[in-house]
């Protein structure tokens, strides 16, 4: 029988262990913020979350914003309202690993691992950034270690790029106009219409491949997964080093692309299609050597 979603109850919410005092009283409260979605599966504002567990809405807002910088929350700053984000779903997944591998993006990361030898990595966006909620590690003896929870900026990085290919080119613009404002001094900013041309050569490929963009000797070959609904859209990519992932750009690419139809339909990639526009020269080298 499916679980019966309704409003929050604080009885029925916080029937729950009590904090003892030697918790630190933040810790406790993280937990019961991730149970309390848990229970409702919904989205829910910060009132709601407030008076269900019974905290002051000033200290309720700062964790809720802590745990959205820190990848464990999506924030809607439409409706201003908080969900569990895919990462959630990932922690304590080593415990019951035989359940967990059922799932088909979990079980896909493990072949191809084991089919390419290289770092397995799902990403998803985190604000101006792209970030890392599960990784498996390398297992050839020339290996690139790909650490969990790192950041990579969102215009400026393969899982980046992949991501914002199925985006439309004007939401791109609105998103790099954000990124350049918010730039510190002395950082570059991201040229749109050099962008916009790398982008648009991913979505024909349909996987973006980047060497030595973020890290020095690095290099990811990344392509969108189909949207699960009420989550962000996630990304998959390969990991290595990149002057032996440029020799292999054909073999991983093509294991990427056969998995990802495989598991989901070659008609679930919900490429972006933009309107035909006079062709122009594309700057294919900046995608491999920025």
């Amino acid at each position: 029988m499916a679980r019966r979603r309704s409003a929050p109850s604080r009885d029925r919410i916080l029937v729950r262990a009590p904090i003892e005092n030697k918790t630190v009283k933040s810790a406790g409260r993280v937990l019961e913020i991730l149970e309390y979605f848990d229970d409702l599966q919904r989205q829910s504002t910060v009132m709601e979350i407030a008076d269900a567990l019974g905290y002051p809405q000033s200290s309720t807002s700062a964790l809720l914003r802590s745990l959205v910088s820190l990848g464990y929350l999506n924030y809607d700053p439409m409706a201003r309202t908080y969900i569990t984000s895919s990462r959630v779903a990932l922690l304590g997944s080593w415990v019951n690993s035989q359940f967990f591998a059922e799932g088909a993006i979990i079980s896909m990361m493990k072949e191809l691992n084991e089919q390419t030898g290289d770092t397995i990595v799902l990403a998803v966006r985190n604000g101006l950034h792209i970030q890392y909620i599960h990784v498996i590690q390398a297992t050839s003896p020339a290996r690139l270690h790909m650490t969990l929870g790192t950041v990579r900026p969102l215009a400026a990085s393969g899982a980046g790029y992949a991501l914002l290919s199925t985006m439309t080119d004007s939401e791109i613009t609105r998103l790099v106009m954000r990124i350049n404002a918010e730039a510190q001094d002395g950082e570059a900013l991201v040229k749109i219409r050099d962008l916009l041309e790398e982008i648009a050569v991913i979505r024909r490929k349909g996987y973006a491949f980047t060497c030595d963009m973020v890290t020095r000797g690095g290099g990811i070959i990344a392509a969108p997964l189909p949207r699960i609904s009420g989550q962000q859209r996630m990304i998959v990519g390969i990991g290595g080093i990149s002057e032996v992932m440029r020799g292999r750009e054909e073999e991983l690419s093509k294991a990427l692309m056969e998995q990802i139809d495989a598991r989901f339909g070659r008609g679930s990639r919900n490429v972006v299609q933009m309107p035909n526009r006079e062709p122009s020269r594309i700057v294919m080298p900046s995608l491999q050597t920025a």
